[in-house]
């Protein structure tokens, strides 16, 4: 649903541009393109998969073996679903499925490079 939903605010945000902002975060009060709301959740599923600033990967949850392991460290599944809390992968791990499309947020965000990016 996400990756929809981010497709389809990339579309409208390249119809209306600038002309068309809406309120992100809600109840913040500041307003944003569609464009600027698509990437922010885009950065926010990429994050799921990305080390934090303590070595850690949402997707692992507590998962101690592949979190502090370096032989499984960088072994990235692509789970069926996340926890909406943790961003721990739930479900079926060992299939790419719909979320292997995190990849082409990652080409979206980057211009197509996914080599030395940050997010």
């Amino acid at each position: 649903m996400n990756f929809l939903l981010i497709e389809a605010l990339r579309r409208f945000g390249n119809y209306f541009g600038e002309d068309l902002l809406v309120e992100y975060p809600a109840g913040s009060g500041e307003r944003r393109s569609l464009n600027h709301v698509a990437d922010d959740i885009s950065r926010r599923l990429v994050a799921l998969f990305l080390d934090d600033k303590d070595g850690r990967r949402a997707i692992f949850g507590d998962q101690d073996l592949f979190q502090r392991d370096p032989a499984w460290h960088d072994l990235l599944p692509f789970y069926e679903y996340f926890h909406g809390d943790t961003g721990a992968g739930l479900g079926a791990s060992h299939q790419t499925g719909w979320t292997a499309l995190v990849v082409d947020l990652i080409l979206q965000l980057h211009g197509g490079r996914i080599s030395d990016w940050e997010i």
